[in-house]
């Protein structure tokens, strides 16, 4: 009689990594296939699964403003699974966004892009770390708080839309999402992996001013002889950079927060990072118009109000000073916009991710300080919760124009765990510290 081996049962690290694979899998048939497939594993660990349909542009945002160009255009959907739990214990909202970047140069990588190869202890696949693993993390942590046994508090996860202003979660929650404390998943590459929690998020503005000149009055083709009888607007640019870069190092000295500082030595910063003027060719003639873009990031705290009127009167002052400006003065263009945010290291949601971390990992984590515009502020500004994030080790994203994008298997299982023990630690109503 031939002898058969029986196949191990699959374990919950098996099931995790197939899931994640099945997302990858996915990304070529589209963000409605991804989204699917997320509703199907809601609905079968017993959630109450909706879909949701919105207009990016319409959703009334606080805190964060984007240029109609940069703004997304096209109707959205956001899926979110709702585990019922006990009215009197925390209730918990995680989110992760399904949508990754345009599919372009895929056969360019080394691994297929939508396999979820392994090697190396790296899983690769579009999208993966930008961020299926988020998406496939917080429905394995649902599916154990399901099978979890003991009471829990309401757990909530919205795959929302987030690349190019989608503002997926915010639509949620201006449409009345709550929950006493937000998770927010998603690896990063800061080489960190789940050492790291991401609970203080700077704003940031980009801008674009443009200076206008005025070319010597003649018609020859060769200006250079006339240029002292025109208003070239690259030297009038120089004045406004000044300008700006002295507001930059006023603002250094003024606005503190301690724990940015400790990182980099400055909690603000402003840079110009691009300036265009005039052909290259042309360099005997005087250009119309000489335009600069830049950026500033502000802690939590300040206001974008209140940073875009400081630019404003730099560049102003800059303008007073000058005759030609005076008359001329600069046009500023403000791009995009958000606002920062904050959970204390001693807010008991700091204080649950902090220890469930360092019980699944062996190691105490650290604040990352530094992830400007992060997501984690979406909660806080648009709906008062507190919302802290973090992710398993990742690199080479296609966002930043990488390829092979890949996370860390380990690591990633350790993010799901730690997911899992966040839902149900606070969920259960368990501090840090509490009596048992």
């Amino acid at each position: 009689m031939m002898m058969t081996t029986a196949r191990p049962p699959e374990t919950r690290s098996d099931s995790a990594i197939a899931f994640l694979r099945e997302l990858i899998a996915l990304q070529p048939k589209g963000e409605a296939a991804v989204q699917a497939a997320i509703a199907a594993r809601l609905a079968q660990a017993g959630c109450s699964v909706e879909t949701r349909d919105y207009d990016p542009a319409e959703v009334p945002v606080k805190g964060e403003f984007a240029a109609d160009a940069s703004r997304a255009t096209e109707r959205r959907s956001a899926v979110v699974g709702r585990l019922t739990g006990q009215a009197d214990l925390p209730s918990l909202l995680i989110f992760a966004h399904p949508d990754g970047e345009p599919m372009r140069d895929a056969e360019a990588w080394r691994h297929d892009a939508f396999a979820g190869e392994v090697e190396d202890g790296k899983l690769y696949g579009w999208g993966v770390a930008d961020d299926l693993a988020g998406c496939a993390a917080a429905v394995l942590a649902i599916e154990a708080a399901a099978a979890h046994g003991a009471p829990l508090g309401r757990a909530v996860f919205a795959s929302t839309p987030s690349k190019r202003y989608a503002r997926g979660v915010a639509a949620l929650l201006h449409d009345g999402l709550s929950a006493d404390a937000a998770l927010y998943l998603h690896p990063a590459e800061s080489g960190v992996g789940m050492r790291e929690i991401k609970a203080l998020a700077s704003g940031q503005v980009e801008f674009r001013i443009t200076v206008t000149g005025q070319a010597p009055d003649t018609t020859e083709p060769g200006q250079t002889a006339f240029s002292h009888l025109a208003a070239n607007p690259v030297d009038k640019a120089v004045l406004v950079h000044a300008a700006l870069m002295e507001l930059a190092e006023d603002r250094a000295r003024r606005i503190r927060q301690p724990q940015i500082e400790a990182r980099v030595g400055r909690a603000t910063n402003l840079h110009i990072s691009r300036i265009r003027c005039g052909e290259m060719g042309k360099f005997a003639r005087i250009a119309e118009t000489c335009e600069m873009g830049g950026a500033l990031s502000f802690p939590p705290g300040e206001t974008l109000a209140e940073v875009r009127a400081e630019v404003e009167e730099a560049v102003a002052r800059a303008a007073e000073a000058d005759d030609w400006l005076r008359d001329n003065p600069p046009r500023i263009d403000w791009l995009t916009g958000v606002t920062g945010a904050h959970v204390p290291e001693e807010h008991p949601l700091y204080q649950v991710t902090a220890r469930a971390v360092s019980d699944v990992t062996g190691e105490a984590p650290y604040v990352n300080v530094m992830h400007t515009s992060s997501d984690i502020r979406n909660p806080p500004v648009e709906a008062g919760i507190p919302c802290v994030a973090f992710g398993c080790l990742c690199g080479d994203l296609s966002q930043n124009e990488k390829r092979d994008e890949w996370v860390d298997v380990a690591d990633f299982l350790r993010m799901v765990e730690v997911t899992t023990r966040v839902v149900t630690d606070w969920c259960s109503g368990a501090r840090p510290g509490a009596p048992s």
